[in-house]
């Protein structure tokens, strides 16, 4: 068929592809986007899919003049709002190897020298926890599919010690302050859960009178207890040491999630944070968030990866013969809830090859240092001040005087006029919630000089 042949049209618009591709790559201050409404999207780019086609040409004209000066891009220098991403150039460009190369990720028989790499990148991460010998992970598509791969484990798990339990519906035990896909992914698997209100560090002994509040019936259908390291809003690490040693003497599975931390256990000014991290059951970490890889990649890491396996292996006649002697080796599939998978971790492994490990905790310690600075600078501000220290690379300040609706309409204002993408948060004050402001620094390329512009707009 014509559509999968290579023609002189495609060679020309590939060419085009590779060239905005490279100047993207190459210019650290890419034009901050600004959405806008789909009516105004559909009269600009009007009908794409049609039955002759519109041609590649006109198409990537669409995409480039049109649709991507209305998108964000993730690693804009004063992009700070949310967890934002900055991708190493060698990781991007490498992106675009892994798609070209086609594999399929989820078996050995498919993708041997392809999960071979991933692995070792997987071997690095494992090696940051300091988990045991015989701990592994697999890459996902991110913290959401993650926590769910962990979950479903720890509910199986907890369900095999007893079989009475088959169809008990379990209860998870998190901070009031974990991520929200904690409690969708309680939907997804049917569980309870059960939030713990605290204003700092999710303690061990909040775990335990939580424990003892519960009746008899309830504590026995507890089957985890996720704690974070390092919180999406606040950037605050939960009493790792602490509640694993609740999980252990009650024998409940211990899960971490530090999709967004994760990347500072790299960092060894913080590095003693995360204590207690090694006695996880399970443990979420994102390289897309705080370890410079493209959209999409997530990771979790089990303790005894068995466990995993018994939980997510699929069956089919079909698949028989991944299992044979010929085909054996390591097949992602069977250590999360995805079975089709691109090589999601090949990017991380090439830029982790290409600059070393080295150069990542660089990375990572100036974006530690950055929320350093502009904690000094707010403080130094008197229209301003800290809401709390920083944390991680996350600041939480106000701005005296300020309703919800200033915040809000300061940063569409910023974002608008292509300045900054900085959005207001909430921080529990007392009894009440407060609106207030947030930067989460990802991006070493992030100057001084931009986090005073940024101030400077709120005078």
């Amino acid at each position: 068929m014509k559509m999968h042949r290579l023609d002189i049209d495609l060679v020309e618009m590939s060419l085009d592809v590779v060239k905005f591709a490279i100047h993207r790559i190459t210019n650290a201050r890419p034009v901050l986007g600004y959405p806008k409404s789909e009516e105004e999207l559909r009269r600009l780019v009007g009908e794409t899919i049609t039955p002759k086609g519109i041609g590649g040409e006109k198409a990537f004209s669409l995409f480039k003049e049109v649709l991507m000066k209305a998108s964000v891009p993730i690693d804009h220098p004063r992009h700070l709002a949310f967890v934002p991403a900055s991708p190493t150039r060698a990781a991007v460009l490498f992106d675009l190897v892994t798609s070209a190369a086609n594999v399929h990720g989820a078996f050995w028989l498919e993708g041997a020298g392809c999960i071979f790499a991933e692995n070792q990148a997987m071997e690095w991460l494992v090696s940051l926890t300091g988990m045991p010998d015989g701990a592994f992970g697999v890459f996902t598509s991110g913290g959401t599919a993650a926590n769910l791969s962990a979950m479903v484990t720890a509910r199986e798990w907890w369900r095999s010690k007893d079989k009475e339990k088959e169809h008990t519906r379990g209860i998870v035990i998190a901070a009031r302050t974990a991520h929200s896909s904690i409690k969708a992914m309680a939907k997804v698997i049917d569980a309870d859960v059960i939030l713990v209100d605290t204003d700092g560090p999710f303690l061990g002994s909040q775990f335990t009178d939580t424990l003892e509040s519960l009746s008899p019936v309830d504590r026995e259908r507890v089957f985890a207890v996720i704690a974070t390291g390092g919180t999406t809003n606040a950037g605050i690490v939960d009493d790792l040491s602490g509640i694993a040693a609740v999980c252990e003497s009650n024998d409940i599975w211990f899960h971490c999630d530090a999709a967004y931390g994760g990347g500072a256990l790299a960092a060894p000014s913080v590095r003693h944070l995360f204590d207690g991290i090694e006695r996880s059951d399970s443990v979420t970490i994102d390289p897309h968030k705080w370890l410079f890889s493209p959209y999409d990649c997530g990771a979790i890491i089990y303790k005894n990866p068995e466990f995993a396996r018994q939980t997510h292996t699929q069956e089919g006649s079909y698949l028989d013969i991944i299992s044979d002697e010929g085909a054996r080796g390591f097949n992602p599939a069977d250590y999360q809830v995805q079975l089709t998978r691109r090589i999601r971790g090949l990017p991380l492994w090439f830029s982790l090859a290409m600059h070393g490990t080295d150069r990542y905790t660089e990375a990572i310690e100036r974006g530690i240092e950055l929320a350093q600075i502009a904690g000094k600078l707010i403080t130094e501000c008197e229209d301003m001040e800290l809401v709390r220290e920083p944390s991680l690379s996350c600041v939480l300040f106000r701005r005296k005087g300020w309703s919800p609706s200033d915040y809000r309409d300061w940063t569409y204002k910023n974002h608008r006029r292509g300045i900054a993408l900085v959005a207001p948060t909430k921080w529990k004050v007392g009894e009440e919630f407060e609106t207030v402001t947030r930067f989460c620094f990802i991006n070493p390329d992030t100057t001084e000089e931009d986090i005073r512009i940024i101030l400077f707009t709120m005078m």
